[in-house]
C-alpha cells in the first residue's frame, strides 16, 4: 500500500476514536481574520503580504467568501501571538 494510503487509513482510525471519545484530538478555536488583523492595528493592506496573498484574496476571507486553510490558520494564530515577530521574519530582506 501506498505510503498516501497508509496516511488516510491512521487518518480514519484517528477520526474514529475520536467519535467514540477513545482518543485525543488536536481541535483548535476558529481563527478569524479580522480580529486578529484588528487585535495586530493592521490594514488590510498590511495584512494580505504577512499572509502571502493578494489584497482581494485576503478581503475575500474577511467577507466570508473563502475559508482560511489549516496552515493560514495557523499563521493567523502567530500573528494574533508574534505580529511584529512575523513582520520582522517574512518582511525583511
Amino acid at each position: 500500500m501506498s505510503t498516501f494510503g497508509e496516511e488516510l487509513i491512521q487518518s480514519l482510525n484517528e477520526a474514529l476514536a475520536h467519535a467514540r471519545d477513545e482518543g485525543p484530538a488536536i481541535v483548535h478555536a476558529p481563527v478569524t481574520p479580522r480580529e486578529v488583523r484588528k487585535q495586530a492595528k493592521l490594514t488590510q493592506a498590511q495584512m494580505a503580504p504577512l499572509m502571502g496573498m493578494s489584497l482581494s484574496g485576503y478581503r475575500k476571507w474577511e467577507q466570508g467568501v473563502r475559508r482560511v486553510s489549516g496552515p493560514a490558520a495557523t499563521l493567523l494564530r502567530v500573528i494574533q501571538r508574534e505580529p511584529e515577530a512575523v513582520r520582522r521574519a517574512l518582511l525583511s530582506g
